[in-house]
């Protein structure tokens, strides 16, 4: 039951990708572009989820019960800003924007069967691979 909820979670999510347009690397670089062509699609994709996801989550933490498709919530048990998360969060932002894609876009836009999409989604992988291989031997 989990992978079918997972899957369809994730069909929905580049459903709703592709309908607002956000597959589209120039899409995003246009929000990215402050002092050109600004394009402000994104930003009202991101106010949009923003708008759904605040009340989502409050209704999630207020209740005692488990929720439908999972043993227990899952919450994030780290709360410190600390260098990691900076790191992590300037290379996710200049992958961002010199590819105009994130992960979850980049994968929904291989149906695209774009070979530049296709390469970027391989060296995010395996970036994801030689970190989790930098963190390994570090610990």
């Amino acid at each position: 039951m989990n992978a079918l909820t997972a899957g369809f979670t994730g069909f929905l999510f580049g459903l709703g990708l592709a309908i607002s347009n956000m597959l589209s690397p120039a899409r995003v670089i246009g929000f990215l572009d402050l002092f050109g062509t600004w394009d402000p699609t994104l930003a009202l994709v991101m106010g949009g989820a923003i708008l759904v996801t605040i009340p989502g989550f409050a209704w999630a933490k207020s209740r005692k019960d488990k929720p439908w498709f999972a043993g227990e919530f899952s919450w994030p048990s780290q709360s410190e800003i600390d260098m990691p998360l900076i790191l992590g969060a300037a290379l996710f932002g200049v992958g961002w924007a010199i590819g105009g894609l994130c992960p979850g876009p980049a994968i929904a836009a291989m149906t695209s069967g774009s070979l530049e999409v296709i390469a970027f989604v391989a060296v995010m992988i395996a970036s994801w691979w030689a970190t989790d291989r930098v963190i390994a031997a570090r610990t």
